[in-house]
């Protein structure tokens, strides 16, 4: 008699198939709260704001707080709350962009790297060693003397910048993946590197390349602001946390602190925030891989 062999399911690595957000303590659980309000502020802007964000009122300049102007005005009477909320927008698009196009630049090289080894894997290496090794404030800085400031230049920049950084995370876990016998088991079976990599390779990958992004959104967010505060990023009179704190130093010589304070405290929050998830998110999927 004779017994047919069971077709062994799909590997998959220790507790990843589930990522429970909640449950890290309620530092983890504020950080979410607080990445919440900042994307809904950012999304629902145009009906929070209680003002035009760049009108421009000259003789209520440096006004405090009250009805009108919960958080009172600027240098140039405008609406300090109204920025911020707008501002929001500008903060948190940019790290999107810069961290959703160095992850999938990243995933691919460190997948690539990893999955096709010898000249393949040193060039990349190399490559990504390379970038890696130039600031990449001084690289946003070359590109915005080119192109002239805005947000494209410093988010390309900052994207090249920061993919070494996932290329390097992806093919190191890629390589100890791929000597792993549920892939040299898929390939006894015929299957394409492509397919496996896809379809196999990826799933185990992302959900750490995942709690590295959240970090690396932080620390985008926080370079972006830099580059605004120093003139190179987003300009007036877009609202932007970094060019609001630019704008409001000559206000703290005349006392007046919200004007820079408040952006700065939007900033630490958020970059706080996103380091705490990320942590959070890399601790859970280090406890449930042991």
């Amino acid at each position: 008699m004779t017994t047919t062999p069971a077709t062994a399911a799909p590997y998959r690595r220790p507790g990843l198939r589930r990522l429970q957000l909640l449950g890290q303590g309620p530092m983890f659980t504020a950080s979410l709260v607080i990445l919440g309000v900042l994307v809904l502020i950012a999304v629902l802007a145009p009906v929070l704001a209680p003002a035009d964000p760049e009108a421009v009122d000259l003789a209520n300049s440096l006004a405090g707080s009250s009805g009108s102007h919960p958080l009172g005005t600027d240098q140039s009477g405008r609406d300090i709350l109204s920025r911020l909320m707008y501002g929001a927008r500008t903060g948190l698009l940019g790290p999107l962009l810069v961290v959703g196009v160095s992850t999938l630049l990243g995933i691919l090289l460190g997948v690539a790297a990893a999955w096709r080894g010898g000249w393949t894997d040193a060039a990349l290496s190399r490559s990504m060693d390379l970038v890696f090794a130039v600031p990449g404030l001084l690289l946003a800085i070359l590109l915005v003397s080119v192109a002239g400031p805005g947000m494209t230049a410093p988010i390309a920049a900052m994207a090249l910048a920061y993919t070494p950084y996932v290329g390097r995370l992806v093919r190191g876990i890629a390589q100890q993946e791929k000597t792993r016998p549920y892939i040299e088991s898929y390939r006894v079976q015929g299957w394409s590197g492509w397919t496996i990599s896809l379809h196999r390779l990826l799933p185990n990958i992302v959900p750490t390349v995942f709690a590295q992004s959240a970090m690396n959104f932080g620390y985008a967010l926080m370079d972006l602001a830099a580059l605004s505060f120093l003139g190179f990023g987003v300009q007036p009179p877009t609202a932007d946390w970094g060019a609001m704190i630019n704008d409001g130093q000559s206000a703290v010589q005349l006392g007046a602190l919200l004007p820079s304070m408040a952006p700065s405290v939007c900033i630490v929050l958020a970059v706080v925030a996103f380091g705490i998830v990320g942590e959070g998110l890399a601790d859970r999927i280090a406890r449930r891989e042991r």
